[in-house]
């Protein structure tokens, strides 16, 4: 088999593992919208709602197929099987991780934005699965992912993809505010415990975001 062939195989391998995340992750959403509220910042009242949520899907996909042409690189044989490579892995790492983390969080994923963060009603703090080694692993699947996509594809919505959800730097923060106020001492103890984005070498305390 030829490395074109290779790249190509891979290449709708990575389609069809991002397509179907995203549909898992899409329902997950939509499901979530249906349980009672908790704690809720006044943007996520406005932003988390189906209406909403449909509105940012649409241009989501509408703008992804528009931009979805090579950017204008020309790489070396080698610096282009690099590239696969390390994207390949990158991408299905990710997006492992990421499930990984809803599988985790079951009934207590909450999605939030940029601009408000939403818990359920009776929300727990989930210690178990990746969250025991990080506070944010479905972020940082997602980084990871779209990372990966940018170094397989190498087209302008992956470009866009890639500098947008590294904006979820910014959202853990603002979760980590949300959740501090709602679990007090409890989020303390787990976050002193538990690194933010890397995992120790060695195991530390179970204890998520």
């Amino acid at each position: 088999m030829s490395f074109s062939q290779i790249e190509l195989f891979l290449t709708r391998l990575g389609a069809v593992a991002g397509l179907t995340t995203l549909a898992i992750a899409l329902v997950a959403v939509f499901l979530s919208l249906r349980r009672e509220p908790g704690r809720e910042e006044p943007g996520a009242r406005i932003l988390l709602r189906g209406p909403a949520l449909i509105l940012v899907t649409s241009v989501f996909f509408t703008l992804g197929g528009a931009l979805w042409r090579p950017l204008p690189l020309r790489l070396q044989s080698q610096l282009q099987a690099m590239a696969v490579c390390a994207g390949s892995l990158s991408l299905f790492g990710g997006l492992a991780l990421y499930l990984w983390g809803l599988l985790s969080l079951r009934r207590l994923f909450a999605p939030s934005s940029a601009f408000g963060v939403r818990l359920h009603a009776n929300h727990a703090l989930v210690t178990s699965g990746p969250y025991a080694y990080i506070r944010h692993p479905m972020y940082l699947g997602v980084m990871a992912a779209a990372l990966g996509s940018l170094l397989l594809y190498r087209t302008w919505t992956t470009l866009l993809f890639a500098v947008v959800m590294f904006g979820l730097v910014l959202r853990a923060g603002r979760e980590e505010g949300v959740l501090a106020a709602e679990f007090g001492l409890e989020w303390e103890t787990y976050a002193s415990g538990i690194p933010k984005w890397l995992p120790r070498l060695r195991r530390g305390r179970r204890g998520s975001s």
